[in-house]
């Protein structure tokens, strides 16, 4: 697009590998080849030929960003894990990762929305068809043919990274990437799920496993569109968190004798609007948190591993009280879009702490074992 700006791309980059997929899965960090037409980045210097065979290059229309941090979520452990039904392995991945931010390196010849230098975001979706009814309709990440990234095809975890240029994000200036690289999963996340909810300003919305990632930017999207936020977690550092980002109430579920009791009694005796769920673990208590209220919504966000979990459901009670259950999966590029607007006006403040990207396995173990209040991304500079 007429820029002379020329960055030197290295032929590697460091990356964290998975090794062994599944319960005892280790992650190191190591260099890996830097995406190439031809090449197959990702994958490391050690793989086999018939891996390095994989073509997953810069095309006409895609675009090499330089990733400046990298989100961590909960969905890549279970990536990791191998839990979900289906597999990094079955795709060649050894990097998993979906939240990215940093600057476009090399842009295909066809590519008229990005140029050198732009800021970019990389999402949990890659690429979708285009000319599905999901596609035509607001619900592209539902495509047949869409694209995980992380999962289908190299993630975030590395440090150069391609995308289509249609559907990366431009991340705006001022937004510093410790924000908007979480934006591109969680905050995207909870964000449709807020809206797909219909709750209204005023409404009381509780997250169980609110001090985690997803939920914490769920409190401050909730509580800046005028909804009333309450947490259900555990420990101080997450009280803090949640009260200083908007939540009206804070229950410890390992302090109280009945948390499901107090979140009914903080909502007015009568109980939440909506339960935004984003940890597995509470979906067989979900729908206890609406209490008597009529209409009330249980949102379903956090995956599962496959086959594990069940929300317990009276039909006449459903019936009775006008209860919906219903489930979202992630952001479509307008919902990361809206959701950097309220990072932009300071509305989604940061809520990560911030590694080196030598300490990736460290911090992985972290989130594995729950041990993170909010979101940690890590820094690839550092």
């Amino acid at each position: 697009m007429g820029s002379t700006t020329t960055f030197e791309i290295p032929r590697t980059c460091k990356a964290g590998v998975i090794y062994n997929p599944g319960p005892n899965f280790e992650v190191k960090v190591e260099d890996v080849l830097v995406p190439e037409p031809g090449t197959s980045p990702g994958l490391p210097l050690s793989s086999t030929p018939e891996l390095k065979s994989r073509v997953w290059g810069t095309g006409p229309d895609d675009i090499l960003v330089k990733l400046n941090v990298t989100g961590l979520c909960q969905s890549d452990v279970h990536y990791m894990l191998d839990d979900i039904g289906m597999s990094m392995a079955q795709f060649g991945v050894r990097s998993p990762g979906h939240e990215g931010a940093g600057i476009v390196v090399k842009v295909g010849e066809n590519v008229k929305n990005f140029k050198l230098g732009d800021r970019a975001g990389i999402k949990p979706i890659m690429d979708s068809c285009g000319t599905c009814p999901s596609c035509w309709s607001d619900k592209e990440t539902y495509c047949p043919g869409v694209v995980h990234t992380g999962l289908m095809v190299p993630g975030t975890y590395q440090q150069y990274i391609v995308s289509p240029a249609r559907y990366a994000t431009p991340i705006p200036d001022g937004i510093p990437d410790e924000i908007a690289a979480p934006v591109m999963c969680s905050a995207s996340t909870i964000y449709r799920s807020l809206v797909e909810s219909r709750l209204q300003p005023g409404d009381w919305a509780v997250f169980p496993d609110g001090g985690g990632g997803v939920g914490i930017q769920g409190v401050q999207l909730a509580s800046a569109m005028g909804m009333r936020p309450i947490v259900v977690d555990t420990g101080e550092e997450k009280r803090a968190l949640a009260l200083k980002m908007g939540a009206e109430a804070f229950v410890d579920f390992k302090t109280v004798p009945d948390a499901t009791a107090a979140v009914i009694e903080a909502a007015d005796g009568i109980g939440v609007h909506g339960v935004f769920v984003t940890a597995h673990a509470a979906y067989p208590n979900a729908l206890s948190y609406l209490g008597t209220r009529a209409g009330g919504t249980v949102m379903c966000i956090g995956i599962a591993p496959a086959g594990t979990i069940q929300i317990p459901v009276d039909p006449n009670l459903m019936i009775l009280r006008n209860t919906r259950i219903q489930g979202t999966l992630v952001g479509s590029r307008h919902d990361t879009i809206k959701a950097l607007d309220f990072a932009r006006r300071g509305k989604l403040r940061q809520i990560c702490e911030v590694w080196p990207i030598e300490r990736l396995p460290e911090a992985v173990d972290r989130l594995r074992k729950g041990l993170v209040a909010g979101r940690m991304v890590v820094d690839f500079n550092q």
